[in-house]
């Protein structure tokens, strides 16, 4: 668990990094003479990396049932400390012009494919070692680590924020979170060569009937898309731009910001195996739904408290609020979403339905909510984004089977 887990703490921890410093890498990396519009490239950038999640989660996914899981983990975590060094290296627009965004948009791209196969490798990984009736507890820390990660970047955030003066931050303090994801990438990377390939996929591989039927596969796919649109687009807004969007619009400086950011991300995941061990005794639905529902109500009411600037107190309120609302879902989530496939095929649907859900809605959620208050003059755009996609993956968990209590197929 703890091998999977460093990884996907180094997988998230640059992605949460980049979106914390959207601002100051939107000043170094595009030109100047209009603030907002290298916002939205910067944004836009962030977002191309998911573009690249489907294909990554195509190759990689396929790879983690045709060479084990084991070894399309070590893929990944090589690929994005490559992608992490190479954004913190990077020269500036001032220094080589256009090439500058060019040379960040390919680092984007490689951490992409990388986060493409990562999230459905880690997931796939931790399900298939758990016991049978712990499966939501244990794959509960698939998610535990990406909040963990993003309270290691928000933190990060936070502290050089504090720190550092903006001149300084602008010149080379935004660059040492980047160049400290090397650390993890070796101590991840050793750890995954280290450990043995999980024993579902040791079985399915002995079994005479290995694959599942396409169709069958399909669709589950399918509806583990369907599945996942609120879990990343809640995750994207409320956890990765919220920073951003409290700055800009709720009144508070960018350590404020930071800072009720990273308190809510340590509740979210101190909150997330309790909700997994829950959804073994109860079930994944009654979770799942109950997040769905809490968002599709009140992320309108909560957002007009912020827009009226309640201050830092409430607004750590809220943001604590905002994380335990995802908690059940992603606590049941990682589970939920394993035991809808068979173990050979399972890494190769999984994979790219969720990478493809994120690509869309999540990827590209922080430029969706700038651009939707551009378009439209109303900071209370990205509230209907978040209710939209609450409905959308109620309907499809509503009519999904109960997998808690069943074996892996």
């Amino acid at each position: 668990m703890f091998a999977a887990a460093i990884g996907n703490i180094l997988e998230w921890y640059d992605f949460g990094v980049y979106i914390f410093f959207a601002g100051t890498i939107a000043q170094t990396f595009f030109p100047a003479d209009h603030a907002t519009a290298g916002l939205l490239a910067t944004l836009a950038v962030f977002g191309v990396g998911f573009l690249m999640r489907p294909l990554g989660g195509i190759v990689i996914g396929r790879f983690g049932d045709t060479h084990g899981r084991r070894a399309a983990l070590t893929l990944t975590i090589m690929a994005m400390a490559f992608g992490t060094v190479m954004v913190g290296v990077l020269p500036g627009y001032a220094t080589i012009g256009f090439a500058a965004p060019v040379l960040l948009v390919i680092a984007r791209l490689i951490q992409g494919f990388s986060a493409g196969g990562e999230w459905g490798g880690a997931t796939a990984f931790m399900v298939e070692w758990s016991p049978p009736a712990h499966r939501g507890w244990y794959g509960s820390f698939q998610q535990a680590s990406i909040a963990a990660s993003l309270v290691l970047g928000s933190a990060t955030g936070a502290l050089f924020t504090s720190i550092l003066s903006p001149a300084a931050l602008a010149a080379w303090g935004w660059r040492i979170p980047f160049l400290f994801g090397i650390v993890l990438a070796l101590i991840g990377g050793y750890l995954r060569r280290s450990v043995q390939e999980t024993p579902a996929y040791r079985a399915a591989e002995a079994a005479p009937e290995k694959a599942a039927p396409v169709a069958s596969g399909a669709r589950a796919g399918l509806r583990a898309f369907g599945f996942t649109i609120h879990w990343t687009v809640a995750f994207y807004i409320l956890l990765s731009y919220m920073p951003t969007f409290t700055r800009q619009h709720g009144g508070m400086t960018a350590s404020q910001a930071l800072s009720a950011n990273t308190i809510g991300l340590l509740v979210l995941m101190v909150l997330i195996p309790p909700f997994g061990a829950l959804s073994d005794r109860v079930g994944r639905k009654p979770l799942l739904l109950a997040s769905c529902a809490f968002f599709a109500l009140l992320t309108f009411p909560l957002f007009a408290v912020i827009l009226g600037k309640p201050g830092f107190a409430v607004l750590m309120l809220i943001q604590i609020l905002f994380n335990v609302a995802i908690a059940p879902f992603s606590g049941a989530g990682p589970a939920a979403i394993a035991e809808m496939f068979q173990t050979i095929g399972r890494s190769t649907w999984m994979t790219p339905a969720y990478a493809l859900a994120v690509a869309i809605f999540g990827g590209f959620a922080p430029f969706i909510a700038a651009w939707l208050i551009a378009a439209t003059g109303s900071p209370m755009a990205p509230a209907y984004y978040v209710i939209a996609a609450a409905v959308v993956s109620f309907i499809v968990i509503w009519r999904m089977p109960e997998t808690a209590h069943q074996a892996l197929q």
